[in-house]
């Protein structure tokens, strides 16, 4: 039975999190209080309770902070989010329940556990320990306020960036460069003829491509990295001095090497990362670089590439050396066209299907909800709720959220879960659909692999299913699913102008895979510098704050800084549980997302037989295994970095 969500209310939505935290309270309540001899199910099952009663929680209260088009509703999620999260937190700092644990653990029914449940009381064990069960009881104190003031910092940060609007009003003339279907859907300026460029992604990101103004550039930009910047970066700073007294609380000596305990990586093996692609990435980059900075002598000679110059002279030198622009790839990818083919290819891959449900009463009337359904024998697994359009007030990215975990149940059977993704797509209009640039389709995709990583779980117990692994491992099942965008043998298959129905010309499709790696070397560069942001932050010997760890980084991209910007204020990764000391993950995964796609293209990037193999070994796993086994399981070999490191031209370095 799916939520109601049309019928929630503000007073709703925090009762909802009230009456799941006090069931929580009584399950913990009845494993403390347990008599006579422990054992999985008096101890350890009621816990496995709790953790579903509030997860069931989140996904209906506190996540409508993020998507609800009412005010009240998700600031009443956002009031929900901090009492669930606090809640949450607290269970690992409780010292009667630490208590009972470890008394199970040492019993010989724990003992004799194998498989999911001995993982589970060794990961609960694993928590107290980094919860400060082993200090005294001051330090135990400090550390849990010290917790609680991170979740208070993390919620108003998200609710600040959620709420931000910003934008420039514009003429006709200002919008030069700009394609008429882009002029066609920006909402009016407060003067009469003007058009408002916001700061949102779907307004934002084309302007920032194709506008030839330089200057409204520049400005739109400053808009853009300094959203909430008053607010929200004295909250991250005090974010990051909180970690840093957490971690040395615990007798740490950085934030990183706390965070990465539970991680795939330490903080060793993440800097011989960086040090191994780096140098060969700014050589790469320098000569990317000066290509773009000849285009940029053409039209304002002597002036040097800037923050707000690198995406649009990198989308017109794709224009001249490819023969095409974004506006008339996106032609051919329709949203629903792409959403069906992305339903049509995994469905094969994976043995699934899916079907539209029509009552949704979902939070939005945007909103798509489809029933996962087993292709074998037809029987429904899971759902996905599709919300993929900007509007005031909603996440502004593009992301995926468990809205209810699965795992096995008493009887035998399985509980579906739900995973629901929030992005900010184009809105179609009265003339056209919604049209996605490449960039947008891959993003669908790699929200999407997620999704199937949360709907495919054959998790035995809830702390295990779907996208619950190692952080640094979570995003490798996204970035696999990027490969097949870039696909001929896949975007044949849907990729169809909205006009003509006519499919994308192989030419293009040539055109458009051999510009992938287009100034490769200045974009994966890039995300290095973010990488080491966050460590410059979170690592070293001393925290640094948001300005001073911009500061230590800037050159690494080779395009200078956009001046009296804060880019941190919009970087929600900084403020999120697990990111922090962690946002190097999305290239450590990308590593594993590429060996693994290396043996669909030895077997065929479509072949089904393969695909299992992939469902079965990596998205029914879940985090049954650590991640190294999972991809020993999959692969059948040790993990390589070598199509990695194909893929961004160091292979021959």
């Amino acid at each position: 039975m799916l939520t109601d969500y049309t019928s929630l209310s503000p007073d709703a939505v925090i009762q909802l999190v009230d009456d799941a935290i006090a069931q929580g309270d009584a399950l913990v309540r009845s494993v403390i209080e347990t008599d006579g001899s422990r054992t999985y199910d008096n101890t350890i099952s009621s816990l496995d309770t709790a953790h579903i009663v509030l997860s069931d929680a989140y996904g209906i209260g506190p996540y409508m902070a993020r998507v609800h088009p009412d005010d009240a509703i998700r600031e009443a999620g956002s009031v929900a989010d901090e009492k669930y999260k606090k809640w949450s937190a607290a269970l690992a700092f409780n010292r009667d329940l630490f208590e009972a644990v470890k008394a199970y653990s040492e019993s010989d029914d724990a003992d004799a556990l194998r498989g999911e449940r001995r993982r589970r009381v060794e990961f609960l064990l694993r928590d107290f320990r980094r919860a400060g069960q082993y200090l005294d009881e001051a330090g135990r104190s400090k550390l849990q306020a010290l917790k609680n003031r991170l979740i208070e910092l993390h919620v108003a940060f998200s609710r600040n960036l959620d709420e931000w609007e910003d934008g420039i009003d514009m003429t006709s003339e200002d919008l030069a460069g700009l394609p008429e279907e882009y002029i066609a859907r920006l909402s009016p300026g407060t003067a009469d003829g003007t058009f408002h460029v916001s700061v949102a992604y779907p307004d934002y990101i084309p302007f920032m491509e194709d506008a030839r103004n330089r200057d409204l550039r520049r400005r739109l930009q400053f808009k853009f990295y300094n959203q909430a910047a008053e607010e929200n970066i004295p909250l991250l700073d005090e974010a990051v001095q909180v970690r840093w007294d957490m971690a040395r609380l615990l007798g740490h000596s950085s934030y990183a090497e706390f965070a990465m305990e539970i991680k795939m990586a330490n903080p060793k093996a993440v800097d011989d990362f960086y040090a191994s692609i780096v140098p060969g990435l700014t050589t790469k980059a320098r000569a990317e670089l000066a290509e773009l900075q000849e285009m940029m002598d053409v039209d304002h000679p002597g002036e040097s590439i800037q923050a707000w110059d690198w995406t649009f002279y990198d989308t017109q030198q794709r224009k001249r050396d490819y023969g095409f622009d974004e506006q008339t790839v996106a032609s051919y990818f329709p949203l629903e066209t792409v959403v069906e083919g992305m339903f049509s290819v995994t469905g094969d891959m994976f043995g699934i299907d899916f079907v539209e449900i029509e009552d949704t009463n979902a939070w939005h009337e945007d909103v798509n909800v489809y029933e996962i359904r087993e292709r074998a024998t037809d029987e429904p697994i899971a759902y996905y709720y599709a919300d993929l359009f900007p509007r005031q007030g909603k996440y502004g990215h593009a992301a995926c959220w468990s809205l209810r975990l699965g795992y096995a149940l008493p009887d035998g059977g399985y509980r579906m879960p739900i995973a629901a993704v929030a992005a900010n797509f184009t809105k179609p209009t009265a003339d056209a659909p919604s049209l996605l640039k490449h960039d947008e389709a891959l993003t669908l995709f790699h929200e999407f692999g997620h999704v199937l990583h949360n709907t495919l779980t054959e998790a035995e117990l809830p702390q295990f299913s779907g996208a619950e692994t190692e952080w640094d491992f979570v995003e490798a099942p996204s970035q696999i699913m990027e490969n097949w965008m870039w696909e001929p043998e896949v975007l044949n298959r849907f990729a169809r102008h909205y006009e003509t129905d006519e499919p994308i010309p192989a030419d293009l499709v040539d055109k458009l895979v051999a510009a992938r790696d287009q100034n490769i070397g200045l974009k994966t560069l890039r995300q290095a510098m973010l990488g080491l942001y966050d460590l410059a932050m979170h690592g070293g010997d001393e925290p640094k704050n948001a300005a001073e760890a911009w500061e230590a980084v800037q050159g690494i991209g080779l395009v200078p800084p956009h001046p009296d910007t804060h880019f941190g204020a919009g970087f929600g990764h900084m403020m999120h549980d697990a990111y922090p000391a962690g946002y190097y993950g999305y290239l450590w995964s990308l590593v594993y997302g590429h060996d693994m796609f290396s043996v669909f293209e030895e077997e065929g990037v479509l072949n089904p037989d393969m695909g299992m193999r992939y469902r079965r070994a990596i998205l029914a796993k879940g985090g049954t295994a650590d991640g190294d086994e999972l991809l020993r399981g999959f692969l059948g070999r040790e993990p390589s970095s070598e199509a990695f490191l194909a893929k961004i031209g160091l292979d021959g370095d």
